[in-house]
């Protein structure tokens, strides 16, 4: 599986290895020291429960270039439903407020775009969440849809 490169970032498919590690709460010395957040952890166990999830486009780790740190994971709920797949992100504490999450967010989804399968990439957010919202526009995605208790926002195909 190919990893995807960014100005700052790597993303990296996880691998079974990545997948025990973090179910079994092995440190291992490539990750931040606050990875795995909670999302990470929920995510890894997924996966370890659908193991076709570690598949190119299914979900990967956030690799800082400069330190080679896991800092996070995103990724893609894989297979898409009429062209639309949705996206999800986060990144440790120690690394928000870096722009990761957008810079991340936006590599995966031009990766996504590209594929003859996938039109749209869909997110959506809680009012209560204004930083997770700044991410996806940082990562061009407009809002499209409001409710009370989700805000969604989309990326299409230009």
């Amino acid at each position: 599986m190919t990893d995807l490169v960014s100005e700052r970032l790597i993303l990296r498919p996880w691998d079974t290895s990545d997948v025990n590690a973090v179910v079994e709460g092995v440190r291992q010395p490539s990750w931040a020291a606050d990875f795995p957040a909670e999302g990470d952890t929920v995510i890894a166990g997924v996966i370890a429960s659908n193991p076709e999830w570690l598949s190119p486009f299914g979900h990967r780790l956030i690799i800082e270039r400069a330190t080679s740190e896991v800092v996070g994971s995103l990724g893609l709920f894989w297979p898409p439903s009429d062209g639309r797949v949705e996206i999800g992100y986060g990144v440790v504490p120690s690394r928000q407020g870096l722009g990761y999450a957008s810079e991340a967010t936006a590599a995966l989804t031009s990766f996504a775009l590209s594929l003859e399968e996938v039109h749209t990439v869909h997110a959506s957010v809680e009012p209560t969440n204004p930083a997770s919202a700044r991410v996806l526009e940082k990562a061009g995605f407009t809002r499209y849809a409001d409710t009370a208790e989700l805000i969604s926002y989309r990326r299409t195909v230009s």
